[in-house]
């Protein structure tokens, strides 16, 4: 999997709407199977846009993002659908874990849609596997209402990789932890970023977690910085 982003730009407003806001000018950046890399800037500098625009949850205004060469921009929302499925796993500020669902149920969310039982069963056995691999296996039949907010982002992590995402993508995810908790997040991502495979892009306003990825951007007016 190679990712990559030719000359994005995105804007917002125009017309009854108000003035025109342009977030993002000019983007352009890689990222390679196994990288990990931190996208830092205050809230309002567009990092989630760009994050949206990577993981097909926005299109841009103009530019290219190409996904082992093929130009996602250009999908039908059906493609787009699919691709975010099986090629991404998000993660994010809130953990958006279902109240009502256990810890393994909560992990088990994306598999839902699958239709072949050996598919399911090797969903099953990797669910139990990340679970483990997290810590949380004592806790796997509760309910996320009685766990700690680092344990449900915990889960939400394992959730993103369910599916062996070739991409994972973080915003914000330690924005609402307090720095032990953020710390350990961090620290986990860019362990299973090793373990797995899957490269990982984390946006945060957090330099303390920007630091600990190989590669940093800082987002300024609309652009991409080299920190």
């Amino acid at each position: 999997m190679a990712l990559k982003l030719n000359d994005i730009h995105k804007s917002y407003g125009g017309g009854q709407d108000g003035p025109v806001k342009k977030v993002l000018e000019g983007i352009s950046m890689e990222i390679n199977p196994g990288e990990n890399l931190a996208i830092l800037g205050p809230s309002g500098s567009g990092k989630s846009t760009l994050l949206n625009i990577i993981g097909a949850l926005d299109r841009p205004d103009s530019g290219e993002v190409l996904f082992d060469g093929a130009a996602i921009n250009t999908y039908t929302d059906d493609q787009l659908a699919l691709f975010r499925n099986r090629e991404v796993g998000f993660i994010f500020q809130a953990h958006h874990l279902l109240p009502q669902c256990s810890v393994l149920e909560n992990v088990l969310i994306p598999t839902l849609p699958l239709k072949d039982p050996a598919l399911k069963k090797e969903c099953f056995s990797r669910a139990e596997d990340l679970i483990k691999e997290v810590g949380l296996w004592e806790q796997k039949d509760q309910l996320p209402g009685t766990l700690s907010g680092g344990e449900c982002q915990r889960v939400a992590v394992v959730r993103a990789l369910i599916n062996k995402p070739r991409l994972l993508l973080a915003d914000e995810p330690t924005g609402s932890l307090d720095r032990k908790n953020a710390m350990g997040v961090a620290d986990l991502l860019l362990g299973l970023n090793k373990e797995h495979g899957a490269a990982l892009i984390i946006v945060t306003h957090s330099q303390e977690v920007g630091e600990r990825m190989s590669k940093a951007y800082q987002l300024v007016d609309g652009q991409l910085k080299t920190k």
